[in-house]
């Protein structure tokens, strides 16, 4: 089932045309043969009729959806491929409309389980268990960016109640930090009052090579690297000697800006850190095949999101 081989939503159907080779494809990915107890990994266990199974140290009967992202759902799981494959295929994401449309499905339920899927995702930052990128003698550049609207473009009674509150008129922005390696892997974090420095010391190996722009920020930090290159956009600085530049992670930033002004629209800084956990999902999976990066999503679903979770303030 692993080798299953698909590049369009036709063949993805063919592949799985029903919910038992669904169920079969996804116990193959999560257990490979050796079923384990989510309620107790050291527990024996017992297979039971319609595709269950029973812990034997807790008496709790599981099947291969439970404690995942499929877990509670009334949405048939060859539904849930589809809406998978859609997500991590287009390149710039898909609106909860559009995938509602897709499904066959309401608005309401396409976003729930956008949210869902895109909560899987996977690690922020090497503070959560992920290692660091680069390494010694690779080439990591460093930037930040902002998203978020103008105040100019929101409604007369949005603008009314920043006046009034005395609010702050960039609080609609959120600060994005970004790490990439050259002809490597990406990681994007939300800073929310983290200092850049910090971010950059979380994220990158100190043997690597740090390349920044001109930014205070990082004159202090970029002394723990083997080596800090730097570009001067004040000086139209943009790339020496084809080596120092941040053309890499500015082209990202450039991607990313088109995900959510193309097709998002606007993203609150509540959901912010997922909606990068995404981008970078399909930027760092770029050279994969459909196939692949669809597995690579179904191994990591084991991270179920709860509506109540997901609309909490």
């Amino acid at each position: 089932m692993i080798n299953l081989e698909f590049k369009s939503v036709i063949e993805l159907i063919k592949a799985f045309p029903n919910q038992q080779v669904c169920i079969d494809h996804l116990e193959l990915l999560r257990w490979n043969g050796n079923v384990i107890s989510p309620f107790d990994a050291t527990s024996k266990v017992y297979k039971c009729a319609g595709n269950k199974y029973k812990c034997k140290n807790t008496g709790k009967y599981f099947n291969v959806c439970t404690a995942t992202l499929f877990d509670n759902t009334k949405i048939e799981l060859q539904t849930w491929f589809l809406a998978i494959y859609l997500i991590t295929a287009h390149k710039k994401g898909i609106s909860s409309l559009q995938l509602a449309k897709d499904l066959n499905v309401t608005q309401k339920t396409a976003w729930f389980m956008n949210h869902r899927i895109r909560n899987c995702f996977g690690i922020t930052d090497a503070s959560d268990g992920g290692e660091k990128l680069g390494g010694e003698g690779v080439v990591v550049e460093s930037d930040v960016t902002v998203i978020g609207g103008k105040v100019k473009n929101l409604s007369m009674s949005k603008r009314k109640a920043i006046k009034e509150k005395k609010m702050d008129m960039h609080g609609n922005k959120t600060n994005v930090a970004g790490y990439v390696e050259r002809s490597g892997k990406i990681r994007l974090e939300v800073l929310n009052g983290k200092r850049e420095s910090d971010g950059v010391r979380d994220n990158i190996a100190t043997d690597s090579v740090l390349m920044t722009d001109n930014a205070n920020n990082y004159n202090q930090v970029g002394k723990e690297f083997a080596h800090h290159g730097v570009v001067d956009h004040r000086l139209n600085q943009y790339c020496i000697d084809g080596v120092y530049h941040t053309n890499t992670i500015e082209g990202a930033f450039s991607l990313l800006d088109r995900m959510v002004t193309g097709i998002y629209h606007y993203v609150s800084p509540k959901h912010m850190q997922k909606y990068l956990n995404e981008f970078s999902f399909r930027y760092n999976s770029r050279d994969k095949k459909e196939n692949t990066r669809f597995n690579m999503m179904l191994l990591n679903t084991e991270n179920r999101l709860t509506y109540k979770q997901l609309i909490s303030k």
